[in-house]
């Protein structure tokens, strides 16, 4: 944790892990790929039936992400599971031939390695994402990934999301046999991302005194909307709403005039088009509409981030994040607050 006295530059910690972000995917390509790829074969040739993903936070929303992967590329169904029916409730599904993934950064949260022992008690195939493989989750666990993404001290989680993201992707990718092509320009895109920094300062001067904010998006975009809803919430403390195109038409959208901030995550694929309804109703109730993702929908809204094009839609949300962690980051140095250190956060959330 950043602390005042010691390191008086606010935001120092959360500013050079999101720089670490291309370094770190690479890391994954280059040494974590071919021991992810020998996980997936040894999962694969179990034949699990479903998969069901635990985590919490931040990983929850990448784990959220490797649903879609699973449902859409592998055509398993995939699920959330909801750990307190277990942890709480004491319930024993029979969950014999079912994969249970556990995304957690630390590995270290009691509900996390509870859950996730009672699975492999009642039948499951135990995989472990973490960042630290002597946590208490990964020896609980059958099987585990390292995500590679090095120490993290600032409290909102950056490296280690897109890290668990790309991760997840190379796994799903294993378990159907793929090369895991789609992801090998990602640390370059990266990096020329996270370079446009001065697009997204400028950006931040919308949301500087903004009460709260909607943000939605549909298919992969969608996980992303909701991390970077928790990035804005805990770093900023402005009520950040999450939701999906397809849910924001289903009653929400009445609270959005014109004077309502919101922001768009416009896949380049299947998702953005999905979100093509929603984003015309918004123009029409004359929403401050700021979209990340597709230029021609940027050219089209009140301000936005344009995205590399013919990047593949399955990991484009590797990327989307990016300018939303660094939006984050900026709202908070302009509203005079530290990004390394929010209020009332912990690094390691310790739930049971």
């Amino acid at each position: 944790m950043s602390d005042p006295q010691t390191d008086p530059v606010p935001g120092r910690i959360m500013a050079a892990e999101m720089a670490e972000q291309p370094a770190v995917l690479q890391r994954i390509l280059d040494e974590g790929a071919p021991k992810i790829r020998d996980i997936a074969a040894q999962i694969a040739a179990r034949s699990p039936r479903f998969v069901l993903l635990t985590a919490r936070g931040t990983s929850d929303n990448a784990a959220l992400y490797a649903k879609y992967l699973i449902e859409i590329l592998l055509g398993k169904p995939a699920g959330l599971t909801s750990m307190s029916t277990t942890t709480a409730y004491g319930a024993k599904p029979d969950l014999t031939d079912v994969l249970v993934v556990t995304v957690s950064q630390s590995g270290g949260s009691p509900d996390l390695v509870a859950s996730t022992k009672a699975a492999r008690e009642a039948g499951a195939i135990t995989l472990a994402v973490t960042n630290n493989p002597d946590s208490p989750l990964a020896e609980v666990s059958e099987f585990h990934i390292d995500v590679l993404a090095g120490p993290e001290k600032a409290l909102p989680a950056t490296k280690t999301y897109t890290a668990e993201l790309l991760a997840l992707y190379l796994l799903v990718e294993g378990l159907r046999g793929g090369d895991g092509s789609a992801a090998k320009e990602l640390p370059a895109l990266a990096a020329g991302v996270l370079d446009r920094r001065t697009e997204v300062k400028a950006l931040a001067e919308r949301y500087r005194f903004a009460q709260r904010l909607v943000i939605t998006s549909r298919g992969y975009g969608y996980p992303t909307a909701r991390e970077a809803a928790l990035k804005l919430m805990e770093t900023t403390y402005i009520p950040a709403t999450p939701f999906s195109g397809a849910d924001l038409l289903h009653g929400p959208l009445a609270m959005v005039d014109n004077v309502s901030p919101v922001i768009a995550i416009v896949p380049d694929g299947k998702g953005g088009e999905a979100l093509q309804p929603v984003l015309d109703r918004l123009r029409g109730r004359g929403a401050d509409l700021v979209v990340i993702g597709q230029q021609a929908e940027v050219d089209a809204a009140s301000a936005g981030f344009g995205l590399p094009a013919g990047v593949p839609e399955e990991v484009q949300p590797i990327l989307e994040i990016l300018p939303l962690q660094q939006l984050a980051y900026e709202v908070t140095i302009a509203r005079g607050q530290d990004p390394d250190a929010p209020r009332a956060l912990a690094k390691v959330t310790e739930t049971r």
